[in-house]
């Protein structure tokens, strides 16, 4: 569906994009949560533990800077996740002003028992792309979720001939 706006041609073609671009994130998201693998678990609890089950322990702002979410929004996930015992909170010995987050075995078992289902759906959606559509889309989110701050790298790797036309 695109725009009604009536502008300036790069403001519509701007916003036609936007909005076949979230729709197509919704309706990703939506289709994944169909499959209700990850049961009661929110995407953001879930990237929590993903996070944690592959990169080990870290501190509330690396998780935080990771999934792009608050720190408040990471609190209140983090509390969630404790509460149903998948996380715990630990004062680092050296600077008590940091918390390390870990899983606990519960969580580590949930997490490795629903990651590769997800992963495997995920990689079932995405095959409707051909495998250089994703590595482009893949650079071009990237680029765009940099925005102005862009490593030229990733500009001139996307001026190349795998350019969309």
């Amino acid at each position: 569906m695109p725009t009604h706006f009536k502008g300036d041609p790069k403001t519509v073609l701007a916003l036609d994009t936007f909005i076949k671009f979230t729709r197509a994130a919704s309706a990703l998201e939506n289709r994944l949560a169909h499959h209700n693998v990850l049961g009661d678990l929110t995407m953001t609890q879930f990237g929590v533990l993903e996070t944690l089950y592959h990169l080990g322990p870290l501190c509330q702002g690396a998780i935080s800077s990771k999934l792009l979410k608050s720190t408040g929004n990471i609190t209140l996930v983090l509390d969630n996740l404790e509460r149903h015992g998948l996380v715990r909170r630990e004062r680092d010995a050296q600077d008590r002003r940091m918390v390390n987050l870990s899983l606990t075995p519960k969580g580590e078992e949930l997490i490795a028992r629903i990651f590769p289902l997800q992963a495997a759906i995920i990689a079932e959606e995405l095959a409707v792309l051909e495998p250089a559509e994703q590595e482009l889309l893949g650079r071009l989110c990237k680029k765009l979720g940099l925005g102005k701050q862009a490593d030229p790298a990733v500009n001139r790797t996307l001026s190349s001939s795998e350019e969309p036309h």
